[in-house]
């Protein structure tokens, strides 16, 4: 019997201090509910972590470990059922974590929303991780678990009630309110600075099925992309390119490819925010996807990722405020349709700032998951 249900990785990191009192608020500290301990490189964040907590969090085990050491990487692997990280960018320091957990049959969650990682996580690690019963879940946060479990219960009804699924769905977001961090914005730049180094990966993270790896007789079906300002007459209104599409999208392919296609391996899907009615609409549609564009162009160009990381992207450890947090909210709709035209629709809410309370609950509810074998 391992020692730990849950070890929270990164614990001091922003998402991960709002994570930490979640699980406080939800499983308490005493081990009676879930047994779980804190893990980050420095002991004295640790310890001032611990007394942010409300002296509630005096009780919790630390384990002070490096993200770069392996050796100390399968150390905690092995002292708990699961491993959630907060610890990003992964693609510059989530490596040796996730083979730890893949190869000592550790369950491991987390958020990152970097496909080129996830797929080199995937290609390398899969094979290790089968062998070993480990379970390694990316996108615990709002990316992706609301788009995932909404197309799951979509098709769930659509076979209820039509005996098919759906094979086009649609996700619109209608409504949301949520910060930016600074863990998030770190993430997002350092995809532009791959991309620059390897021109290469803009084809990979262009490619819907890119997280298909190892799936045989994968769909090839030509996916719809919301890239302009264009008018949705399902929703009948106008919609703008989504930024969290590019790996939302993934993910859900990837579930479809997993699951045995049970979506069908003609199964589209699509995401969009929606921006209203009429020229206003029209409008609101356009200022978005121009302005999705310039910062994904920017991303991208050396001298002008270097001034949005210096002057306008937050700091690594910022992030909305707890008010901010707690005023946040998202509101998603989904369309789907079958093959002869029936129609089904539904919709997945959330409260709190969807990137930071709500990723924290969706977060720690998955290692939870994970841990009790739900």
């Amino acid at each position: 019997m391992r020692e730990f249900d849950v070890v929270v990785f990164g614990a001091t990191s922003f998402v991960g201090r709002i994570l930490c009192r979640y699980l406080l608020d939800t499983y308490g500290n005493d081990g009676s509910r879930l047994r779980w301990a804190i893990a980050a490189r420095s002991a004295a964040r640790l310890a001032e972590l611990k007394r942010e907590l409300d002296g509630a969090g005096e009780g919790l085990p630390v384990i002070v470990a490096d993200a770069a050491d392996e050796s100390a990487m399968r150390s905690l692997a092995v002292r708990t059922k699961v491993v959630v990280s907060t610890v990003g960018p992964y693609a510059l320091y989530g490596e040796p974590l996730v083979k730890a957990c893949a190869e000592t049959g550790t369950d491991y969650c987390d958020l990152t929303g970097e496909v080129q990682w996830i797929r080199r996580m995937i290609e390398r690690y899969e094979g290790a991780a089968k062998a070993s019963g480990a379970r390694i879940v990316h996108c615990c946060g709002f990316d992706s678990i609301p788009s995932d479990f909404g197309v799951f219960f979509l098709q769930q009804e659509a076979r209820r009630r039509f005996g098919r699924p759906a094979s086009h769905v649609k996700m619109r977001v209608r409504a949301m309110r949520g910060g930016f961090s600074g863990g998030t914005a770190a993430s997002l730049l350092n995809v532009g600075k791959e991309v620059r180094a390897n021109p290469a990966l803009r084809r990979e993270l262009a490619n819907p099925y890119s997280l298909c790896v190892g799936v045989t007789g994968g769909a090839n079906v030509r996916q719809p992309n919301v890239s302009s300002a264009v008018y949705d007459a399902d929703f009948k209104c106008f919609v703008a390119p989504f930024v969290m599409a590019a790996i939302n999208t993934r993910i859900v392919h990837r579930s479809n490819a997993l699951s045995d296609y049970a979506y069908t391996r003609d199964f589209r899907y699509d995401e969009a925010v929606s921006t209203g009615r009429g020229f206003k609409g029209r409008l609101a549609a356009t200022g978005a996807a121009l302005g999705l564009g310039a910062f994904m162009v920017a991303t991208a160009i050396g001298p002008t990722r270097a001034l949005l990381e210096r002057f306008v992207l937050p700091k690594p450890g910022e992030g909305p405020s707890p008010e901010a947090q707690r005023r946040g909210f998202f509101d998603l709709r989904f369309f789907g349709r079958t093959d002869d035209g029936r129609v089904i629709r539904a919709k997945v809410t959330g409260d709190r700032d969807p990137g930071y309370g709500s990723t924290a609950k969706m977060l720690g509810e998955a290692a939870a998951c994970l841990a009790f074998d739900i």
